[in-house]
């Protein structure tokens, strides 16, 4: 079966793509360094639409600890309006955002409606101002309905959770590189800082660096597995905001004064959106999901191929199905549909993670499909060898 990004139904289906507001976005000031300005709603198209909460709006923030109105310093770091804001999810109940200050550990949840803002104090995350490994700068809804939180070293995934009204911090552990991920290091600076992440229906996160790798962060293991980098995307675009948008599309938004652009995960192919070109986004947030299968009621097959720009003759063919048993075909086309490569592969207890050599191909585009024992399709995914 071939691998689909499907978005969840959606709530309003009368509107026009320019009045469909699929996005939430942390904005800043048309400025060099890190400032909050609002956090907005965007258009399907890219362009901005209502401001909900601004640098400036007047808010009162209740500690979830006192449970009591507190008053902050807004000269601090960690304030509800701290101008080095970088981190956004919108929670479960579409109601509430939540947002932490890039050098604190505060966690902020701000109700849209009533402008009400809890503060969650907490021991859990280990923030320090002067040290840019710990910062967070990723964060999303989880399809278990919690908030999860990445720092940029990858040393703490933090769940956010709700219950019985009280918000409580978890930490989850260290992301570590796959070793398949050779010189595209989650943990380096250069190819895995920054970015955003989002969720799948599986449970899994994906990672968007702000060099703009993928990764694949599998919430069991907490390995980091690298995909790829997106392609068509001008020079020196940082990014620094992802979403997934109504269509099952990635959207990506960066920091730096550019427009949104939406990508396909299949190929991880860019393509500019038509609304505003000097958005300054920091961050982008979504109540959806990649491969919400549920949504469509279609089977749920885990299989991956990746890296999609091949820098090293090899890709990986990754499975976890306990219902597929027995052998499984990879089959690899050129673009003119002639078979170039096959490989059986043997499944054990529905898992594989198998790496192929692909040293006696050509440089170009190839199509990869992996088939089960009956000769369907479980998996397929466009791929390009670079040398």
């Amino acid at each position: 079966m071939k691998r689909h990004l499907f978005p969840i139904i959606l709530l309003f289906l009368g509107n026009t793509i320019h009045a469909q507001q699929d996005l939430f976005a942390l904005a800043g000031k048309d400025s060099p360094r890190i400032e909050f300005n609002d956090i907005r709603m965007m258009n399907a198209d890219g362009s901005s639409a209502t401001q909900i909460f601004t640098s400036v709006t007047p808010s009162e923030v209740f500690s979830q600890n006192s449970r009591m109105k507190i008053t902050e310093d807004r000269n601090s770091y960690g304030n509800a309006q701290a101008m080095n804001l970088a981190a956004l999810a919108t929670d479960s109940s579409q109601e509430n955002l939540v947002y932490m200050p890039m050098f604190s550990s505060n966690i902020y949840v701000l109700n849209q409606n009533t402008k009400q803002i809890t503060l969650v104090e907490n021991n859990v995350a280990k923030v320090t101002s002067c040290d840019v490994n710990s910062h967070f700068t990723r964060m999303t809804l989880g399809y278990d309905g919690a908030i999860y939180a990445l720092n940029n070293a990858g040393t703490q995934l933090l769940q956010i959770s709700k219950k019985d009204g009280q918000y409580a911090v978890a930490d989850l552990g260290i992301v570590k590189d796959a070793a398949s991920n050779g010189k595209n290091s989650f943990t380096s600076m250069e190819t895995g800082f920054g970015g955003d992440m989002i969720s799948d229906a599986e449970g899994n996160f994906y990672v968007f660096s702000a060099s703009g790798n993928a990764f694949k962060i599998s919430s069991k293991s907490l390995q980091a597995y690298f995909l790829g980098k997106i392609s068509g995307l001008p020079e020196n675009y940082s990014v620094n905001g992802v979403a997934v948008n109504s269509k099952g599309k990635i959207v990506v938004a960066s920091a730096k004064g550019n427009a949104l652009y939406e990508v396909n995960f299949e190929s991880l192919e860019a393509k500019q959106l038509a609304g505003e070109t000097n958005l300054h986004i920091y961050d982008l947030a979504s109540k959806y999901f990649l491969n919400d299968r549920k949504a469509i009621g279609a089977p749920s097959i885990n299989a991956e191929i990746y890296p999609t720009r091949i820098d090293e003759d090899f890709i990986y063919v990754n499975l976890n199905q306990t219902k597929i048993k027995g052998n499984i075909k990879v089959e690899i086309f050129d673009l003119s549909g002639k078979n170039v490569l096959s490989k059986k592969l043997s499944i054990k207890d529905g898992n594989l993670n198998e790496r192929i050599e692909l040293s006696t191909l050509f440089q170009g585009a190839y199509l990869v499909s992996v088939f089960d024992n009956t000769g369907k399709i479980i998996a397929t995914k466009k791929v390009l060898k670079t040398k």
